[in-house]
């Protein structure tokens, strides 16, 4: 029989919310309709979260061998999945699930692939809100991201979407812009957010830093990825350039003004800019020639495990 909606949570220490919100998910599946499944992801939490999810009935826990961090949690909750949609929410209860059927009814009547769920008036500390503000200007600097709050895990998505992805990292916070590159037509409606009753929040300064460098790492990918060197191609012809410029000084100082070539700076910076020249289009040659052997699907180390999958009744 088919799934219409795959609901996916991951969890990682959220023992005090998991029953209540477990309660809260299937009181809105069985309104929507059709035959839907719940899937927990254990991120390799350390408290009772298991036993609590183990407590539970006719839901699929993915039991990860560790704590790899949100990203990998969807996805894997997203590669088990087996609805035509997939919606995903987070495990410490602050989103609401009573919002999942406005987000399925926006997504059918506009006919998107993807909604997500604006928190307008968000229930989070201070200094929360003011890493989400300088993280959403770097976002629309960088690579131009409009949607208004990327950091919100609930979202409905179209299984072929969701199916797409392949995150890890703190990656989850570009979903909409890695589908929004890949052609997905994505919308957005405010939702509610709840405050938090249990345990504490798992962002942090941290976290930040490190989706800054996975932002840049975005970048790349929507730019570059098909075409690395062109890349490196511009970065090396500017070396090229500005060692011809620096070589032209050099030679001038050589030859009207009789300077000493090991004692002109300017002929150490020529030989350092026409090197740099010379290893940045060879990056470009390595890294685009290592892409393609990725996209013709080499094999590769995998980048998380999955401990079990528990489908309870």
């Amino acid at each position: 029989m088919k799934i219409d909606y795959s609901v996916v949570i991951p969890i990682f220490n959220e023992e005090g919310n998991i029953k209540r919100l477990d309660a809260e998910i299937k009181a809105v599946t069985r309104g929507l309709g059709g035959r839907s499944e719940v899937i927990y992801v254990n991120d390799g939490s350390t408290d009772a979260s298991v036993a609590e999810l183990k407590s539970l009935q006719d839901v699929v826990i993915v039991n990860l061998n560790r704590n790899y961090g949100q990203a990998v949690a969807l996805d894997a909750g997203f590669k088990v999945a087996e609805g035509e949609l997939v919606i995903s929410l987070d495990g410490d209860g602050q989103n609401d699930p009573a919002d999942i059927p406005m987000l399925v009814n926006k997504l059918h009547q506009e006919n998107l692939d993807v909604v997500a769920g604006w928190r307008k008036k968000r229930k989070d500390s201070g200094g929360i809100n003011v890493l989400t503000r300088v993280g959403r200007l770097m976002r629309r600097m960088i690579i131009g991201d409009v949607v208004h709050d990327t950091g919100c895990t609930l979202r409905v998505y179209r299984s072929e979407a969701a199916k797409s992805l392949d995150i890890g990292g703190e990656m989850h916070r570009y979903i909409l812009a890695i589908l929004k590159w890949k052609g997905f037509k994505i919308g957005e409606v405010v939702v509610n957010h709840r405050p938090r009753i249990h345990g504490k929040s798992k962002y942090n300064y941290t976290k930040a830093v490190r989706g800054f460098i996975d932002l840049v790492g975005i970048w790349f990918i929507q730019k570059y990825s098909q075409r690395p060197l062109h890349l490196f191609g511009y970065l090396s012809l500017t070396s090229f350039f500005l060692g011809m410029v620096s070589g032209f000084w050099t030679l001038y100082g050589k030859l009207a003004l009789g300077l000493s070539l090991n004692r002109n700076g300017w002929f150490f910076i020529t030989a350092f800019l026409l090197l740099a020249g010379i290893i940045l289009f060879s990056f470009g040659i390595v890294i685009d020639l290592l892409i393609r052997i990725h996209l013709n699907n080499s094999p590769f180390e995998k980048r998380y495990y999955v401990r079990e999958i528990i489908r309870s009744k």
